[in-house]
């Protein structure tokens, strides 16, 4: 990581977990392949300048997780910033000494010769405010209280995360990201960029997102909400104090939201109506392959995830809507941007259906900005933008050439 330029700012590596010497010694001689950006490490940036949210409150002396790969050129000309989805984080590439089966989210993506080739890019991946990855949220102390925010967390958007990106962006002297990228709500907030920054990017991609969710995504969000919020360990979003977490709310959650992100298609090919045992055995225990591939879903997510960022981050989902100050008219609302666009779709989305990347296609159109959209049939749903689909990967590679070509990288 380079000096950050604001004295505001402080940049720090994060603690890694504790590890064994034995464990260090293994992780040190781990073979990793050629296209890895390998062993990474985290760093903590704290910002004391408070930062203005959009409900009208403001955060103070906060710290945002990031992790950066790459160099970044003398003329900072080559930075791209990678936005997060929900349960994801500033991880996006590579892996830890410490858990060297800790791969990064979006590790076939980012790399040396990979689609966002780190040996011609600076990549930047933040983990947002609120998120439970080490920035700053509800598990994170209250100054002003030496107790976890916990449910006096404030509500965040996508519009206070890319705010915040964008000081990370200061610190690091970038005046102009090559590309701004994300999928799914990370698409979003790439979205955002180029509305609220539009001189501060020169690319944005969007992939399997949307411009607003649809009323049945936004029910989707509540229902899993509700099964938090009526988890009996929940007590009120303040459980830390309690010692237990809504595991059971979590756990619904998770198989509620992992339902969304595959394809019946996918599910089908995966599990079909396959018992665990030979026989039904009509009871109301699991039975099918399904039922346990969920369960276990459900088990390891409400392990690792919070329940306060969970309704936090679906919830910064159901608000974001960059057409709604123009009386619902998406076209009014991109009229201003100045990036070119890549939009990418997998027709068996059906979270965010390519029919919502159209619309977003369609208003840049009106626009007469540049916009790219690739429609990609693959079968595995809303997850497609995570898997290695060659035909995606090599648009990507592509589309990355060409802005490499752009900045000389």
């Amino acid at each position: 990581m380079t000096d950050v330029a604001s004295p505001s700012v402080k940049t720090e590596p994060a603690a890694p977990a504790a590890v064994s010497a034995d464990s260090a010694a293994s992780s040190a001689a781990l073979p990793l392949p050629s296209d890895s950006v390998g062993i990474v490490t985290p760093q903590r940036m704290h910002f004391a300048e408070p930062l203005p949210l959009r409900n009208g409150s403001s955060l103070a002396d906060y710290d945002l997780m990031v992790e950066t790969y790459g160099t970044l050129n003398a003329a900072r000309t080559n930075a791209v910033l990678v936005c997060h989805a929900l349960n994801a984080s500033h991880h996006v590439a590579g892996v830890y000494a410490h858990d060297p089966r800790d791969v990064g989210w979006w590790d076939n993506m980012v790399g040396p010769g990979k689609p966002l080739d780190t040996d011609r890019f600076f990549v930047i991946g933040i983990n947002n405010l609120g998120s439970c990855f080490g920035s700053t949220g509800p598990m994170s102390l209250n100054p002003a209280t030496g107790q976890p925010f916990g449910a006096t967390f404030p509500v965040v958007t996508v519009e206070d995360w890319v705010n915040a990106q964008a000081r990370v962006a200061d610190a690091f002297g970038i005046e102009q990201f090559a590309a701004v990228m994300g999928g799914s709500l990370g698409g979003m907030q790439a979205l955002a960029w180029s509305l609220m920054y539009p001189d501060r990017l020169r690319h944005c991609i969007v992939v399997a997102s949307t411009p607003k969710l649809s009323a049945q995504n936004i029910a989707f969000n509540e229902v899993a909400r509700s099964a938090i919020l009526s988890d009996p360990d929940f007590h009120g979003g303040n459980y830390y104090a309690h010692g237990v977490k809504p595991k059971r709310g979590l756990r619904v959650a998770r198989m509620i939201g992992h339902i969304t992100y595959l394809s019946d298609e996918d599910m089908a090919a995966k599990f079909g109506r396959e018992l665990k045992a030979e026989d039904i055995r009509f009871s109301f225990d699991v039975e099918f392959q399904v039922e346990s591939y969920l369960r276990y879903q459900g088990d390891k997510f409400a392990e690792y995830f919070d329940a306060n960022t969970y309704l936090l981050i679906t919830r910064a989902l159901d608000y974001f809507d960059p057409a709604l100050t123009f009386g619902g008219d998406l076209t009014r609302a991109v009229a201003h941007t100045k990036a070119s666009f890549l939009v990418a779709s997998f027709t068996t989305d059906w979270r965010f259906a390519p029919s919502r990347s159209r619309e977003l296609v369609k208003a840049l159109l009106d626009n007469k900005r540049p916009v790219s959209y690739a429609e990609i049939d693959a079968p595995h749903g809303h997850d497609a933008f995570l898997l290695d689909d060659p035909r995606y990967h090599n648009l990507m590679r592509a589309y990355y050439e060409r802005i490499a070509r752009e900045i000389g990288a």
